[in-house]
């Protein structure tokens, strides 16, 4: 006769998550430039990738500097932190997959409400033709929906770690091949240790995590300042949000779980936690 052993639901949600990171992984190793973007290349003015850098880079410096407070009145971030208590709290009466998958469950209803407001919003100004004055909207959707999303996981954005964590979240998004192995790297690191590195300069970071924007987003925020042709460019900003999103969607939840072992260790004072 064969003995198994049951997994536990921590064990079965951790692997769900490694299967949705492979499965990401895989698309941005195979990652291709688009055929617009190969169609636009000979249209787009030559400043205004510089030009599109300084507004990310602009919008960025804002947010982290003065931004906090308006973007958690956008989402609600007090409810927000009341909603991870009760999910912890639930959890840690009975861990099932039900209890542990109520802080996804609650990031994915906030994610999908932030496509449609962006997407109203990229569209609209699509319509119009307006493509440049887009970026600091479309930024702080970008950070309305990382910090919603952290606060459903019990992750804070003031600390310089945070702020770290989520520049790597978005380069992470938004690279390809060799480079995204990188950002994936540095993101495992922070994951087990939750510390910066010793070379780390934010606004270094936030220069590089805004060129890899500006670079994916070019092409359409050229058309998207043409009007009606626009709502073709408008709509890139719920395509890379949901990047964006997804990416992080897998990274905080897998940050989560693991915290939650390492905690669950400590507090029962085991060797190994077997749910």
């Amino acid at each position: 006769m064969v003995w198994w052993k049951k997994r536990s639901a921590w064990e079965r949600e951790l692997k769900a998550v490694l299967k949705a990171e492979e499965a990401f992984r895989n698309r941005q190793l195979s990652g291709r430039e688009s055929i617009l973007n190969r169609v636009l290349t000979d249209k787009v003015p030559p400043k205004l990738d510089e030009k599109l850098r300084q507004a990310f880079y602009g919008a960025f410096s804002f947010l982290f500097a003065n931004g906090t407070g308006m973007i958690e009145k956008m989402y609600g971030s007090e409810a927000a932190e009341r909603q991870y208590k009760m999910n912890a709290y639930a959890a840690g009466l009975k861990e099932s997959r039900k209890s542990l998958r109520a802080f996804s469950k609650k990031a994915a209803v906030a994610g999908s409400r932030n496509l449609v407001l962006a997407g109203a919003e990229g569209l609209g100004l699509g319509l119009l033709g307006v493509g440049l004055p887009d970026i600091p909207l479309f930024t702080a959707m970008i950070f309305k929906s990382l910090y919603e999303l952290g606060s459903y996981y019990g992750f804070g954005h003031e600390e310089e770690e945070e702020k770290y964590w989520i520049l790597l979240l978005i380069q992470g998004a938004l690279t390809y091949g060799g480079e995204f192995l990188k950002a994936e790297e540095e993101c495992e690191r922070f994951i087990e240790h939750g510390t910066l590195p010793e070379s780390y300069q934010q606004k270094d970071r936030m220069e590089k995590t805004c060129s890899l924007l500006s670079g994916e987003l070019l092409y359409m925020k050229f058309l998207q300042g043409v009007p009606v042709a626009g709502v073709l460019g408008g709509a890139c900003d719920v395509i890379y949000l949901n990047r964006i999103q997804s990416y992080a969607k897998i990274k905080y939840r897998k940050r989560f779980l693991l915290k939650w072992k390492r905690e669950l260790w400590r507090e029962r004072g085991q060797k190994e936690y077997e749910g």
